[in-house]
């Protein structure tokens, strides 16, 4: 696949500015073709080094973009160059949010697919109850971090990728609250995939990729 356009600019978040790296497929970028989807991808934990430049928030990215949709990657409030102070899940789902809406703003005919990886993965889906995507896509999600038990179910098709060797966020913990959920994810498990899918980030594309064309 051809390298993406990359626009880095700042979005107006509620702490502050937002940095963020927009990425157009490059097909649609120089034919000025309408955008059907847009995915806004939200990276790990703040405090132990996550930005949007993490490998997995990479990943899905490009994932999303090889199906010809422009993806959004940022950094939450107190990260980078982003204003702010972490604010426990509670600041970066606001944050998430705000993104989503300066998507719609610049492509207003066009479906949303949020997804996260781990601290990510549960702002991702807190925001989902307001954001209403299309498609939701979480990896590993954080939800031993964040409380995610209030958050109401998504109401879209949803995937769950998933190492059965997760060393952060024990897959058992993850499995069993997917379980209580209706409607009820996809779940692709990945046997020894460990918490950063290390090598095996190709299996996690494929698996993304999987799901979004089915």
């Amino acid at each position: 696949m051809q390298a993406p356009r990359a626009e880095r600019l700042s979005i107006a978040g509620p702490a502050g500015g937002l940095q963020a790296l927009i990425e157009t497929p490059l097909p649609e970028a120089e034919a000025a073709a309408p955008v059907s989807a847009f995915a806004v991808v939200c990276h790990p934990h703040p405090l132990f080094g996550g930005t949007m430049d993490n490998k997995v928030v990479y990943t899905v990215a490009r994932a999303f973009e090889q199906l010809h949709s422009p993806a959004i990657r940022f950094n939450f409030r107190g990260v980078g160059a982003s204003a702010g102070v972490y604010d426990e899940g509670r600041g970066e789902t606001q944050d998430a949010l705000a993104v989503i809406a300066y998507g719609r703003r610049r492509w207003p005919q066009a479906a949303l697919w949020l997804a996260g990886f781990s601290f990510g993965g549960a702002v991702a889906l807190q925001a989902a109850a307001t954001a209403a995507p299309q498609r939701l896509v979480l990896i590993a999600p954080g939800i031993t971090t964040i409380d995610i038990t209030r958050a109401p179910p998504p109401q879209c098709p949803w995937l769950i990728v998933q190492g059965d060797a997760d060393e952060v966020v024990p897959a058992e913990r993850v499995l069993g609250w997917a379980a209580t959920v209706k409607p009820a994810p996809q779940i692709r498990v990945l046997p020894g995939a460990g918490h950063f899918f290390h090598g095996r980030t190709l299996e996690l594309r494929d698996a993304v990729l999987g799901f979004m064309s089915a």
